[in-house]
């Protein structure tokens, strides 16, 4: 089989280290992933595994993707791909030519020279981190670990997980990392629906356990990703994302608050930020919301959080951030009980109400962490009735935290069915939907995301939120 073509030539940052050591072991996997021999796991065949799975296929290796769900293994061995970011067509070409196929036996993780974990790292109900995941899947791959394996941690976590957990479960098999087996971080770096990005294209931070790890981390992603920036540790690498997405989370709970405040003034908010956006030099735009969502910026805060507790340091930024951030969805809500209240005379508790937008974020399907799914819930809390409508969604998954969800289905988008609603509350600004149509049809809009103002809709019954 000819392996099929690489990505462009990749360039890198100045690593940190050199090799002081050899080992046998390292010099023979260096050598297979040099010439695309390795063969690559891929632990977890979601938003960041499928993608990261099929592009390293691309690059020429053979790859072997791991999931629990059977389901996903149905699909891909159809051809289907459930992922935006990967085509059918791209999914079809690495399957036929050998390089991808997908199977629950975990069994078959010996066969593999390079295994990466794509799992998910939740939250628990209290905010703590939940790596359940991550050491179950450990836990998988020392059953059957080999000297000459480089396992790869990419789920996003605290620092000090890679080292701390999976190093050490896999160690309990007597296999010791740095002359047996080799292990690294590369945080993820996948943001669904942005066309402008791809896994290749986003540069990929890597780190190892020890100079030899690191090497083989920086050779295996150069011969997948045209952009490489190895750090000095694995903590360091795990500390990188964090910073990413705290970053993120801090600057969208201050537009919130700020969005609270300048409308108790008489002020919009969205025409402040974009005055404020044309100055050219220390200021980056971002905008409020209903709250937060994705796989992200809700979860990823407070695994530092959790941590910082160890060194008994306080994080009041970033639990601050949390705190106005998760506060929002109720925000919305109390607007639309005044918005009801004040411009149609009914109580929130004898309306309905057609949340537009389901997924997390505009123009993909992805419904993690989604602040729809919780504004749903405080509407019927409060006695009101819900629906929703999401051309990119057609029904709502189980789901952790809204089981009761599970199985509702988007609503047919006509004006018969917008004007049988009290109100309309936009929480995802969709491209596919139609705004002219809802801004004559509905008697009522809460609008959390200034599409109408953006379009050119305004009028007197839309009300922000």
């Amino acid at each position: 089989m000819v392996p099929a073509a690489g990505p462009p030539e990749p360039h890198h940052r100045q690593q940190n280290w050199k090799p002081i050591l050899t080992s046998p072991h390292h010099d023979r996997l260096l050598e297979s992933i040099s010439r695309r021999t390795a063969r690559v796991g891929v632990i977890g065949l979601g938003y960041v595994g499928l993608p990261l799975a099929v592009a390293t296929a691309r690059s020429g290796f053979q790859v072997t993707g791991f999931d629990v769900d059977p389901g996903k293994i149905v699909a891909l061995d159809a051809g289907r791909s459930y992922i935006e970011a990967v085509e059918d067509e791209s999914l079809a070409r690495e399957s036929e030519a050998g390089r991808f196929r997908s199977t629950t036996d975990f069994s078959d993780l010996g066969l593999c020279d390079v295994i990466i974990i794509c799992v998910p790292t939740p939250l628990t109900r209290h905010r703590d981190p939940d790596l359940s995941f991550v050491e179950n899947t450990s836990r998988s791959i020392a059953a059957s670990l080999r000297p000459g394996q480089l396992v790869v941690l990419e789920s996003t976590t605290y620092p000090g997980t890679t080292d701390g957990i999976v190093r050490s479960i896999l160690e309990e098999t007597g296999l010791r990392s740095g002359t047996d087996f080799f292990i690294g971080f590369s945080p993820e770096r996948e943001d669904p629906g942005n066309r402008s990005f791809k896994t290749t294209s986003i540069p990929k931070v890597v780190a190892g356990d020890g100079p030899l790890a690191a090497a083989l981390m920086e050779r295996f992603y150069a011969a997948v990703v045209t952009t490489v920036v190895p750090v000095s540790s694995n903590a360091t690498a795990e500390a990188v994302k964090l910073t990413e997405n705290i970053f993120r989370a801090v600057n969208i709970a201050l537009v919130n608050e700020l969005k609270i405040v300048y409308d108790a003034m008489g002020i919009d908010i969205w025409e402040v930020i974009e005055a404020a956006k044309t100055k050219p030099f220390g200021y980056m735009p971002f905008y409020p919301g209903p709250g937060l969502g994705g796989h992200c910026i809700p979860i990823d805060p407070f695994y530092l959080t959790w941590k910082s507790r160890e060194y008994e340091l306080p994080t009041r930024f970033i639990e601050l951030a949390g705190e106005i951030n998760s506060a929002m969805p109720r925000h919305v809500i109390a607007r639309l009980a005044e918005a009801l209240d004040k411009r149609e005379g009914k109580a929130l508790s004898r309306s309905s109400v057609l949340v537009v937008g389901l997924a997390y974020k505009k123009n993909v399907p992805d419904i993690r962490e989604s602040p729809s799914l919780k504004l749903i819930e405080l509407i019927e809390e409060r006695g009101g009735k819900a629906a929703f409508y999401d051309p990119h969604v057609e029904e709502i998954p189980a789901t952790r935290e809204y089981m009761a969800l599970k199985g509702r289905r988007s609503v047919v988008f006509d004006e018969a069915t917008v004007r049988s609603f009290d109100a309309v509350l936009i929480a995802t600004d969709h491209d596919a939907v139609d705004y002219t149509g809802l801004a004559g049809w509905s008697p009522l809009i809460v609008d959390t995301r200034n599409v109408f103002a953006r379009r050119g809709l305004a009028a007197g019954h839309i009300v922000k939120a």
